[in-house]
């Protein structure tokens, strides 16, 4: 197949659609498939494709919104035209091929990578809560088909209007990201002697992470455990601001690749509050590092932990209650819990993830021409599949 992929985020940038992105691309180009990549052209990545030129939200330089440029996509895509598109983000340029997708009959799937939505609640402007809802909805619901990488999702998005929902989970590289990769170095240059405690997070330094919440697990965990390290991995709008009031943590910034894996697998306990994920892949790459994880109970964690099992969940946006779980794990002897997060991790692969998508966009094709089942073997369209 020849595909297009539409996106605002991908490599090098480091954030959860730009790494699954990534995947997708390479586990597909594998298999023998054609892509052509439209993306902002300040991504500096040697992949060919048309850059356009975007935006960067004010105060937010990672986050960039691409222009919309629905008669250049037509032109491009009438002189070679895709068998289908894939739009991961929704930002205008996302809209626009969406647009340029239907004028041309070429199939479009679209990805919900991303509650934009409660982003915007968590700046207080709930009248643009209620827009970008209403926008996110249009975009989606013009596309063929949506992909969302969990269940609950799925439920909360149908719930509020959105059409012609398929499930697509997410796998995690566990080559990568392994106990293998612990650090004695790197733990001692945290100044953590031995039986002492790391605790971890991985992500944006934004505030629609829960920030507040990270901070107070980390200093009730230190009350209680003197030789503890709260240790930020990620760049953000609120870094300077963490810096400056919580001096007595280390703020490594941004990560990636081999570095990023050797952070990981050096802590012990990763805690990930957030309230806004559509999966949250840093909840499987810390499984995978073999890390016990405190998250809420949905997306990527209410796929994978079985509580006290194989790491911990916890109901749904109850601080209290997270907080208590994160110093229960720091100060427990967790290890068989840990081994049983890696074995969980690695039954979340990648390949499977690939193909799974690979025949979807198979089914869009043939529906698109006409073609029999039989002639494509396609996947009906359902949101109970699992993977």
């Amino acid at each position: 197949m020849k595909i297009t992929f539409v996106t605002d985020t991908y490599f090098p940038q480091a954030n959860g659609v730009a790494t699954t992105l990534v995947q997708l691309v390479k586990g597909l180009r594998d298999r023998g498939h054609e892509i052509d990549i439209i993306r902002p052209a300040v991504l500096a990545c040697e992949e060919a494709g048309l850059k356009v030129a975007s935006v960067g939200l004010p105060g937010y330089k990672d986050v960039r919104f691409g222009f919309p440029i629905k008669l250049v996509l037509q032109t491009r895509w009438y002189k070679k035209r895709p068998d289908v598109i894939y739009i991961a983000t929704e930002t205008p340029l996302g809209a626009s091929a969406v647009s340029a997708a239907r004028a041309l009959g070429i199939p479009a799937a679209s990805g919900f990578h991303t509650n934009f939505q409660q982003y915007v609640a968590h700046y207080q402007l709930p009248l643009l809560e209620k827009a970008t809802l209403k926008y996110l909805r249009h975009v989606h619901n013009r596309s063929t088909c949506t992909f969302v990488p969990s269940r609950d999702v799925i439920v909360d998005l149908e719930r509020r209007g959105f059409e012609n929902l398929e499930l697509l989970p997410k796998g995690v590289d566990t080559k990568l990201f392994s106990p293998k990769k612990r650090s004695q170095l790197l733990r001692g240059k945290w100044g953590v002697r031995e039986g002492g405690v790391v605790g971890l997070y991985v992500g944006r330094i934004a505030a629609e992470k829960n920030l507040p919440v990270i901070l107070r697990t980390f200093l009730e965990i230190r009350k209680r455990i003197p030789d503890f390290r709260g240790v930020f991995v990620g760049d953000g709008p609120k870094l300077e601001e963490l810096r400056k009031e919580h001096p007595q943590f280390i703020y490594a910034g941004e990560k990636r690749g081999e570095e990023l894996a050797e952070f990981y697998a050096s802590a012990d306990v990763f805690v990930f509050p957030s309230t806004t994920e559509t999966f949250g892949n840093v909840t499987m790459e810390a499984m995978a590092s073999g890390l016990a994880v405190v998250a809420y109970d949905y997306a990527a964690a209410r796929q994978h932990i079985i509580n006290g099992e194989n790491g911990f969940s916890v109901p749904f946006d109850e601080e209290d209650s997270f907080i208590e779980t994160a110093i229960l794990a720091a100060q427990s002897d967790v290890s068989e819990l840990r081994q049983k997060a890696r074995a969980s991790a690695r039954k979340v692969r990648w390949k499977k993830v690939i193909k799974r998508f690979e025949k979807n966009l198979k089914n869009l094709v043939s529906e698109n021409s006409g073609e029999t089942a039989d002639t494509r073997s396609p996947q009906p369209r359902t949101t109970s599949q699992g993977i």
